[in-house]
């Protein structure tokens, strides 16, 4: 849970700024206005821009945080006359302003001589939100390590073609989490960029169960010594990251598949189907010290392999039509964390941020506001604040960006 205590008259703005305090709004303002002076220097002198302010900044940060409430596909619509304008906030900022602020909006504004990282426009971002994630919250011991879902647009998804849809979804990074399963709060945050189709590119990476297991390490470099249990998904699970793990007290428990997973060091015998059918419930065992390969039939055969939970104890897993399947534990445990992250990613998803900006660092950038809000809102739900206020995801949405426009509302939104 929480690492500190907020009171009761905390704002959504308070919980926000756990992790995007002032001093990061600060330099983004200086670097943006350090951009637009080099980039008028190179291009031309623009008169119509003048620096930028940090409430300026706070507002171009509302406008942006509004997309991800009323999904308007541009945030341009904000100023328009159709079915997503907004005219309480429009008035806060002229459209051309706001456009100028986006044409110059910088976080890192030159790239030094020792730099070689493709993310080196936003990197030190990132560096601060994890330190935010870290100091603001203390995980329970189930994590998992997922892409979590980034829901799009549905009225874009509706109505765009076939081909404008592949385009959309042809992203140059991959972005993974190491997420608490018990609340939902994201501990850790890792972006895969595709620099090209070599050994390290994105295509490699949905491929190779190594580059997974090289996500998956980055994930849980912080989490050594302190007897987590990890689940994880097929392309991640393999003996040998799971050993590797075991050494750092770091234990695991993830579903295997014989087509995505690095199977490497598992007897062949448990990862072909048996000969005679099993019924439903019905599971075979195969250890190796603390590791145990479950092969488990419903309907199908699953394979589980684990050091974190015994084999031989037993647990239940319960279906709507058919009651209760016996299982073992890990199998049980397994279930009931990934059907929590689905759940989340059903609540949360739909509350990224719309914009898509061209650029790379530009998309990277907006995802991880959204998730920083969303880890926000999962503490403001934890604290005693939320005893008073009681604001639902699109509420409290709602209260940061007035917050942020400096308006003085403070009712809630129905």
């Amino acid at each position: 849970g929480p690492t500190r205590k907020m009171p009761l008259t905390a704002s959504a703005m308070d919980f926000f700024q756990l992790f995007v305090p002032d001093n990061v709004l600060k330099n983004m303002v200086v670097q943006t206005n350090m951009y637009a002076k080099k980039y008028q220097e190179r291009f031309g002198s623009d008169d119509a821009w003048i620096d930028v302010t940090l409430t300026e900044m706070k507002a171009f940060l509302g406008y942006m945080i509004s997309t991800s409430i009323h999904h308007c596909e541009s945030v341009l619509s904000i100023w328009s006359s159709g079915f997503y304008s907004n005219k309480s906030i429009a008035l806060i900022m002229t459209q051309s302003r706001f456009e100028k602020i986006l044409k110059y909006f910088h976080i890192v504004a030159f790239r030094s001589s020792q730099t070689t990282h493709g993310l080196y426009k936003i990197q030190p971002f990132l560096d601060s939100l994890q330190n935010g994630f870290d100091s603001a919250f203390r995980p329970s011991q189930a994590q998992v390590l997922h892409e979590p879902l980034i829901d799009e647009d549905p009225v874009f998804i509706a109505t765009c073609t076939e081909r404008e849809l592949r385009k959309r979804k042809k992203r140059k990074f991959s972005l993974w989490v190491r997420q608490c399963s018990s609340t939902g709060f994201i501990c850790q945050i890792y972006v895969h960029l595709k620099e090209g189709s070599g050994a390290d590119g994105l295509d490699a990476l949905k491929n190779k169960p190594q580059l997974h297991s090289m996500v998956a390490k980055s994930l849980c470099q912080n989490a050594s010594g302190k007897n987590y249990i990890i689940f994880t998904g097929p392309s991640i699970t393999s003996l040998n990251l799971f050993e590797e793990f075991e050494k750092q007290e770091i234990y695991c428990c993830g579903l295997l598949s014989t087509r995505k997973s690095d199977c490497t060091g598992l007897p062949p015998s448990m990862l072909n189907n048996p000969e005679s059918p099993l019924s439903r419930g019905q599971y075979r065992i195969r250890m190796k010290g603390n590791m145990s390969l479950i092969c488990w039939y419903n309907k199908g055969h699953f394979r589980f392999l684990t050091n974190a939970y015994s084999p031989v104890q037993q647990g239940v897993i319960i279906k709507r039509k058919s009651g209760e399947i016996p299982c073992p534990l890990a199998v049980e445990a397994f279930a009931a964390h990934l059907s929590y992250i689905c759940k989340y990613d059903d609540k949360y998803s739909k509350y990224f941020i719309s914009h898509k900006p061209n650029k790379t660092w530009q998309q990277v950038f907006w995802f991880a506001i959204s998730i920083a809000i969303n880890n926000a809102y999962i503490l403001y739900k934890m604290s005693e604040a939320y005893q008073v206020t009681r604001y639902s995801r699109a509420q409290f949405g709602e209260r940061l960006v007035k917050e942020l426009l400096g308006l003085e509302d403070t009712s809630p939104s129905h």
